[in-house]
């Protein structure tokens, strides 16, 4: 409910300060004796110091772009969960169902059941059920999906950040969402932590390790700034100093390494466009 409160006392002129919730856990649980008065005098403390972390409430406008991506890679996992399943049980019966296309909306996957189901009055109960609930859920993933792109096409900052190589309409609209405010980042880079993309650090006395990236932030939006970098290395043809850069680092340390650096410096890009309002620079193939 923080959210919504934070908006109404917002609307109705009330000054309101939404802190990290994690660092006020600390400094109450530091307490010998936990009560609500303990609390109380604690939170007061923290007011008081200013020892605290202030938490950015994101606008409705970004809320709503975020309920439309979350409702469409929801229906996409539902369909893909009913595939599986229904894959799992005819492999009970001896039929393996081959690999199918996204095209009409997965059309081939059903006629391999309905095949199926012709064969045996408990698969064709098993079809005649599965099959208009898989093809609903295809179709209205499918309309989230061109809805989304509708979105982007209409929105100036969304086609500026779709210049960036690898980058389309639900990384674009997801990263103008998750990051809402884009002055709140004093820094672009500072953008890579906040999505959880860079290493963890551990140290102590002659102790200094770095570890794997810390993974805090929006799991989605890691997800898809990963998947751009991905397809930046992979399915981009045409030559740009970011890409040459993914491209050396998969040499050096891998490639699963190199799409997260690359999807990190996506991010950095990204943020950089937004705060100056520019578009993506293409740069010339050097000579060889």
């Amino acid at each position: 409910m923080a959210t919504w409160l934070t908006r109404e006392l917002a609307r109705r002129a009330v000054p309101i300060t939404c802190i990290d919730a994690r660092m006020a856990h600390k400094a109450l649980s530091a307490r010998l004796n936990k009560s609500d008065k303990a609390d109380a005098e604690g939170l007061a403390q923290l007011a008081r110091t200013g020892w605290f972390t202030e938490v950015h409430i994101r606008s409705e406008a970004s809320d709503r772009v975020r309920a439309l991506i979350a409702a469409r890679e929801r229906l996409i996992r539902m369909h893909k969960n009913l595939e599986a399943h229904i894959r799992g049980v005819l492999k009970t019966f001896g039929i393996r169902m081959t690999p199918v296309l996204r095209a009409h909306y997965r059309q081939g996957f059903r006629e391999q059941l309905a095949e199926a189901g012709s064969c045996d009055p408990m698969l064709e109960l098993l079809a005649q059920t599965m099959i208009p609930i898989h093809k609903k859920l295809c179709a209205s993933a499918e309309m989230l999906s061109y809805e989304l792109m509708h979105v982007a096409k209409q929105s100036p900052l969304a086609r500026r950040l779709m210049t960036v190589p690898g980058v389309g309409p639900l990384v674009a609209l997801n990263f103008i969402a998750t990051i809402d405010d884009a002055s709140r980042f004093r820094r672009s880079r500072d953008v890579g932590a906040f999505l959880g993309l860079t290493p963890r650090r551990y140290q102590s006395g002659e102790i200094d390790r770095t570890g794997r990236i810390s993974k805090c932030g929006d799991a989605e939006m890691r997800r898809l700034l990963v998947s751009a970098a991905t397809s930046l290395m992979t399915q981009v043809r045409r030559f740009s100093a970011l890409k040459s850069r993914a491209i050396r680092l998969s040499t050096r340390k891998g490639f699963k390494k190199a799409a997260v650096a690359t999807a990190r410096k996506i991010a950095v890009i990204l943020h950089a466009i937004r705060r100056n309002g520019t578009e993506f620079t293409w740069t010339k193939e050097p000579a060889t």
